[in-house]
């Protein structure tokens, strides 16, 4: 089987006429004594999305896109262009921009040598991993299960998605790698009505694997089932109480709120500037005895793994926070170059016509020792919440509002009654302190999660286990 750079330069380079030998003359124009460094960055992008509702395919998509980034790097200042072109005449022209924006300059970058990268999922195409009227089956057969499980099931959506980027990454540090990466997912969407009221339920799931991995031991149907049951708990639910108490978290998705309310604040750019809650706090006390969080890009099929972040670093397990203790942030090559660390393989791009920045991969929290249900008994009355909706927060001071899509009171050491529109309300820096029992039972996220910064969504997970959180606010509608 071909190598993965091999791969990439017949999908990227070839058809331009171009080799990897080629990329030397490029660096000769965009180097020189006051650019520290450059890269470049060639993708090409293959995707394609269904939808079906009402039993109807509603939308069916299908898009290739690709091109090359260039970026010239003079200390803190930035120089950056793109092309859809690739080849010479473009490469150079973007070239001679984004050093032009960095600063002028002559010179040349260290002779390019391959990184041999370990492969964390396949390099195949999942788009062509089953045939187009096996994906409308699929959806159609997920939309007749969902509509059967119960007769207050009303409406049902469900969508598949798939996508293959082809990267190779040049940079002036001597660095030419590559790599394949395949993407999948599904989601469905249930309404449920009883009464005249309406409730609804989401689930899904996916990673860096064929479609065929998503209908292996049931998991299609498996998401279908899901959807079905939040939704009819939800038409059970009363209003949430509101005012201070005990917050017991699920294990798995509600690890967004980990991601969000922490994850971000820990990324370098931000602790670079001094913006973020985390800054200049390395060895300090930051969360709870026990609480230990993780970034780790290194988990194989998994949707927000790496086998090479977008500038040619593998990616690696980074530990973040150790036993509470604050232990380093998440970093690509230019924040970490200015705060004299080393890359932990997180610059992460949205695509060719953007810039890499610190993002996360698979933040989760590991494990601790008590047993769930140990948790739940030590509450004498709080809300347990298994799933999440949206949210917000402000990464300067960790300050967080996350809506929980699924939540129940907790009574007297009993998980009760359903309720709906509890919000969540806090920081992450306060939460962290908070924590006071950490379960056995870490879970990761299906594999939906996306994730935004200054305008670019990469796909991420999330983790954690059962989490015991003492004294936090929770707001609610009961009057």
């Amino acid at each position: 089987m071909d190598s993965l750079i091999a791969q990439a330069e017949r999908r990227l380079l070839t058809p331009g006429g171009l080799a990897a030998t080629d990329l030397d003359r490029v660096f000769s124009q965009l180097m020189g004594p006051s650019i520290d460094a450059a890269d470049l960055y060639f993708q090409h992008s293959r995707s394609e999305s269904w939808l079906l509702e009402e039993g109807i395919v509603k939308d069916g998509s299908h898009s290739i896109e690709q091109g090359v980034g260039v970026r010239a790097i003079s200390g803190e200042k930035t120089g950056f262009a793109y092309s859809d072109e690739i080849v010479m005449p473009q490469l150079l022209q973007a070239s001679k921009a984004a050093r032009a924006i960095a600063h002028d300059g002559n010179g040349a970058g260290k002779p390019l040598a391959l990184n041999g990268a370990r492969q964390l999922y396949p390099a195949i195409d999942p788009v062509d991993s089953l045939p187009n009227p096996d994906k409308i089956a699929l959806l159609r057969e997920v939309d007749a299960y969902a509509r059967s499980r119960d007769p207050r099931i009303k409406q049902v959506i469900v969508s598949l998605a798939a996508t293959v980027d082809t990267i190779l990454i040049a940079a002036s540090d001597g660095t030419l790698a590559a790599d394949v990466r395949p993407l999948v997912r599904m989601s469905v969407q249930v309404i449920a009505e009883q009464n005249g009221r309406r409730e609804q339920g989401h689930s899904g799931g996916g990673g860096r694997h064929s479609y065929r991995e998503l209908m292996e031991n049931g998991r299609a149907l498996g998401f279908a089932d899901e959807a079905v049951r939040q939704a009819l708990v939800n038409l059970e639910a009363v209003d949430a109480p509101a005012g201070s108490m005990t917050v017991v978290l699920g294990p798995g998705w509600p690890g967004v709120l980990l991601h969000e309310a922490i994850g971000h604040g820990l990324e370098g750019d931000f602790n670079r500037k001094g913006s973020s809650a985390f800054a200049g706090r390395i060895g300090d006390r930051v969360a709870a005895a026990g609480v230990t969080v993780v970034d780790d890009g290194t988990l194989a099929n998994r949707r927000g793994s790496l086998s090479i972040d977008d500038e040619g670093t593998p990616s690696e397990c980074t530990t973040l926070i150790e036993n509470g203790i604050l232990k380093g942030y998440m970093q690509d090559k230019l924040n970490a170059g200015l705060m004299g660390v080393k890359s932990t393989g997180n610059g992460r791009r949205e695509s060719f016509t953007a810039l890499p920045m610190p993002r996360m991969t698979n933040t989760y929290m590991l494990a601790g020792q008590h047993d769930p249900q140990e948790i739940i008994r030590s509450v004498k009355r709080g809300i347990y919440a298994p799933n999440f909706g949206g949210g917000q927060v402000d990464i300067t001071n960790g300050k967080f509002v996350f809506s929980a899509s699924e939540a129940y009171l907790i009574e007297d050491g009993r998980i009760t009654r359903p309720v709906k529109g509890a919000t969540l309300i806090g920081s992450g820096p306060e939460v962290l302190n908070r924590v006071s029992m950490i379960g056995n039972d870490l879970k990761l996220d299906e594999g939906v999660g996306v994730c935004g910064k200054d305008g670019q969504s990469v796909p991420v997970g999330v983790g954690q286990p059962t989490l015991k959180i003492d004294n936090m606010t929770v707001g609610g509608t009961a009057s």
